[in-house]
């Protein structure tokens, strides 16, 4: 009978063993009475299971029952007192049961009990819980009976069906394991020869009972009932301590068991392990040479372009993802061949080291070849990426060239000739790195066929080094092309510096005229007292008209060299057309030389000079923007007329001395 199976009947504490014993050491088996109504079939269950707990031995030593009468009423107690006798006739020695205070009718009982001692075959004394301590000692009472042994029935009873059900599934697994082991042994050959599928798992884990039954015994090991301060241990209860020795050959007995079935695991596993390696090895072989390596075949161009690159290494990758799953695999299967190496077992060495070696060198060869047909790509595309940025460069310098060039000013034209040599430049570097991307990219292809597999890739590489070596040659091309433009360009341009040079100097030059005009207007006013400050004033004015000569010479050569350039570059100047009548109309304007004056001129023509000077002292110099300006201020103007009036006024006084002396000497 298992505790699992009248649980509920258990949990009631209808009778206990609390491990106590009597002063014969026989045990002591307690019946607690309540003032409900005692089922008898269910305290016959529950003293069945208990008495079938201790062994034997402890049998023969007999029974000391406590029958607590104490809420319970007389013919109760009667009844559970004659039941005893056919539950442990023989085992019982001594029933003791305890009165209430209120005590039955002493007559009666004593008279019953006396009567049936005999047919009962044991000994039942009516005593109260005070005086149970003249038969049995208090240390082997609980604290119900003023006792100091203690005792937990639910402890007691998850003891017990821990206990159980350890012995129970350790059993039944040991028999399962026996099986297996001893199954294993005897068809150890036949699986060597053939793949057998046996059922290696037994019905429960044996880890999970091997740390239940530790568990338990520790327990049972370490389990003492401790008295009070200064009082004495006590011995664990007899059922625990025959549970003890159970539940330590039932370990051994697993351990053992266990230990053989991990090895035949272990070597079952290995085969198993060994089956399986030499299976995925030949998947991942057939796979690589087969498929993979066809889809390797079909991929051979690099493309014609940046897009068209893109898309072969967008579909080398797909392939290199496909060929990623099986070299995972292959790792894993070297992993695991290496941990079947390192076992040791000579028997499969060889076996091993050639399915190992044959994975590896497939394995090796698809990946140089994968390796090799994406460097190869990604050079294409660098080529094809350098090429497009040439192009792009060439259509941009070519671009600038075809657009006619309508410069401001020299410094503009020295920007764009400075921005048209970088650009040139710039396509010499880009159609080196060009040539070098290509040359590296002819080498790769024309080693291209230590991986074809023996396919003749001739045709297919042609194709490849014709499209590569007709970028480059077009590039080339496109390239001297630029160059002549950038040439005709150049002269062009410095042309056209030279033409605005020109025309800046030109208008320097009606500049300079206008400043020296002022200068003239504004310092050259005097006309001289004397004859000899005349002539002084004379040579000054030459002098100012020989630079205004040679200034406007020199202003004439630069607009007829702007005229040659203009012809030239098929346009028209920006102030030739005006420049020279600007420096026509100064060099008019500068005031002409005076006509010297001296004694023996006529008097009529001295006459008619002061009349022409006092003209033209009225009359202002007009500017060739409009503007007028006379010679000096008023002031000067003023005195000088009059100076010139006052000259006359002698000129004249001469003259008719010189025609009438009669009459100076008269009014002498």
């Amino acid at each position: 009978m298992e505790a699992s199976v009248i649980l509920p009947i258990l949990k009631k504490k209808l009778a206990f063993l609390s491990g106590g014993k009597d002063r014969r050491s026989g045990l002591i088996l307690t019946i607690p009475l309540c003032l409900e109504q005692t089922n008898m079939d269910e305290l016959s269950v529950t003293l069945d299971y208990l008495l079938s707990i201790p062994s034997e031995k402890c049998k023969a030593r007999g029974f000391t029952v406590i029958v607590d009468g104490r809420k319970s009423q007389w013919n109760v107690v009667k009844t559970v007192v004659l039941m005893l006798q056919n539950v442990v006739p023989a085992e019982v020695s001594l029933v003791c049961v305890v009165k209430p205070d209120e005590f039955w009718d002493k007559k009666v009982t004593h008279f019953c009990f006396w009567k049936e001692k005999d047919r009962l075959g044991f000994e039942v004394i009516l005593v109260s819980a005070n005086k149970l301590t003249r038969y049995i000692e208090p240390c082997q009472l609980t604290e119900d009976f003023g006792g100091s042994l203690t005792y937990d029935h639910m402890d007691w009873l998850n003891k017990r069906l821990v206990f159980e059900k350890f012995t129970k599934e350790s059993t039944s697994l040991l028999d399962e394991l026996a099986l297996i082991n001893n199954g294993s042994d005897k068809g150890n050959q036949q699986e060597k020869e053939r793949s057998v599928d046996l059922n290696f798992l037994p019905s429960v884990d044996p880890e999970t009972v091997l740390q239940t039954g530790h568990e338990l015994l520790s327990e049972l090991q370490q389990r003492r009932f401790n008295g009070s301060d200064g009082g004495v241990s006590w011995s664990p209860m007899d059922d625990e301590l025959l549970a003890q020795p159970q539940v330590m050959k039932l370990l051994d007995s697993l351990r053992e068991q266990y230990t053989r079935y991990q090895e035949v695991c272990r070597q079952r596993s290995k085969r198993t392990q060994l089956e399986e390696i030499q299976q995925k090895v030949m998947q991942v072989v057939n796979w690589l040479e087969g498929p993979g390596s066809e889809q390797l075949r079909a991929q051979w161009g690099i493309g014609d372009s940046i897009r068209a690159s893109q898309a072969l290494q967008q579909k080398h990758e797909e392939i290199e993802s496909q060929h990623s799953e099986w070299f995972a695999v292959y790792v894993e299967l070297n992993q695991q061949i290496a941990a079947l190496l390192n076992a040791g077992d000579e028997e499969d060495l060889v076996e091993l080291k050639s399915l190992q070696q044959q994975l590896s060198d497939v394995c090796y060869r698809q990946a140089s070849q994968l390796e090799f047909r994406q460097n190869l790509l990604q050079a294409a595309l660098e080529f094809h990426g350098v090429a497009q940025d040439l192009s792009q460069q060439l259509d941009g310098l070519l671009g600038m060239l075809c657009v006619d060039v309508a410069p401001a000013d020299g410094a503009s034209i020295q920007q764009t000739l400075k921005l048209l040599e970088e650009k040139l430049k710039s396509v010499d570097v880009g159609l080196q790195g060009l040539r070098e991307k290509g040359q590296g990219l002819l080498d790769q292809i024309s080693n291209q066929a230590s991986w074809a597999y023996g396919k003749d890739v001739t045709i297919e590489n042609k194709e490849n080094v014709d499209h590569i070596q007709g970028v480059m040659e077009d590039m080339q091309l496109r390239k001297q092309r630029c160059e002549d433009m950038v040439d005709v360009r150049r002269l062009k341009m410095l042309q056209m510096v030279q033409l605005f040079k020109c025309e800046e100097d030109a208008a320097q030059a009606v500049e300079w005229l206008s400043e020296l005009l002022d200068a003239l207007l504004k310092t050259h006013i005097r006309l001289g007292d004397d004859a000899q400050e005349t002539k002084v004033l004379l040579e000054k004015h030459r002098k100012f008209v020989d630079v205004a000569q040679s200034t406007y010479d020199y202003g004439r050569q630069l607009l007829q060299a702007t005229v040659v350039l203009c012809q030239s570059l098929r346009c028209t100047s920006r102030s030739s057309g005006d420049t020279l009548p600007r420096l026509n109309r100064i060099l008019q304007d500068c005031p002409e030389e005076p006509e010297a004056i001296n004694d023996e001129e006529q008097f009529d023509e001295i006459e008619a000079v002061g009349k022409s000077l006092l003209d033209r002292l009225t009359v202002p110099v007009v500017y060739p923007d409009g503007t007028e300006q006379y010679f000096g201020s008023p002031s000067d103007m003023a005195s000088t007329a009059e100076h010139i009036r006052d000259r006359m006024k002698l000129v004249s006084l001469k003259r008719q001395q010189l025609r009438h002396p009669e009459m100076m000497t008269t009014e002498s």
